[in-house]
C-alpha cells in the first residue's frame, strides 16, 4: 500500500519560509497527482495545492496563491511544497497524498494518510 512521508515542517515567525516534502517508499510519486492539505485545530482538513501527474497543471488555495509553489523533484522522489510570507493563519498539520487527478480534499487518495508535519507560525 502505497504510505507517503511528510516532512519539514517546523516554527517560523510570521513572513518566514519553510518548505515542506513528501515521499514515499517503493512507489513513484511521478506517477500520481500530489496534493498538499492541512489540518488546523478544530477545522476540517482543506487543499492546499495540488500538481497533476506529469507536473503540467499546479493549483492553488486562494489563500496560498503568490505565496506558495508545488514543484516535484522526480530525481529524489519527492513533490516539495515551497510556503513564504507565512501567517499565523497557515498553522496547521500539513499532508500530502497521492491522488488519481487532482480532485481535492474530498477526492480519492492512494493508500492512507500520513502523520503529516507540523506547521506553526508564531512569534
Amino acid at each position: 500500500q502505497l504510505q507517503v512521508v511528510e516532512s519539514g515542517g517546523g516554527l517560523v515567525q510570521p513572513g518566514g519560509s519553510l518548505t515542506l516534502s513528501c515521499t514515499a517508499s517503493g512507489y513513484t510519486l511521478a506517477y500520481y497527482a500530489i496534493g498538499w492539505f492541512r489540518q488546523a485545530p478544530g477545522k476540517q482538513r482543506e487543499a492546499v495545492s495540488c500538481i497533476s501527474l506529469g507536473g503540467v497543471t499546479t493549483n492553488y488555495q486562494d489563500s496560498a496563491k503568490g505565496r506558495f509553489t508545488i514543484s516535484r523533484d522526480s530525481a529524489k522522489n519527492k513533490v516539495n511544497l515551497h510556503m513564504n510570507g507565512l501567517k499565523p493563519e497557515d498553522t496547521a498539520i500539513y499532508y500530502c497524498a497521492a491522488q488519481p487527478f487532482c480532485s481535492g480534499s474530498n477526492g480519492e487518495i492512494f493508500g492512507s494518510w500520513g502523520q503529516g508535519t507540523q506547521v506553526t507560525v508564531s512569534s
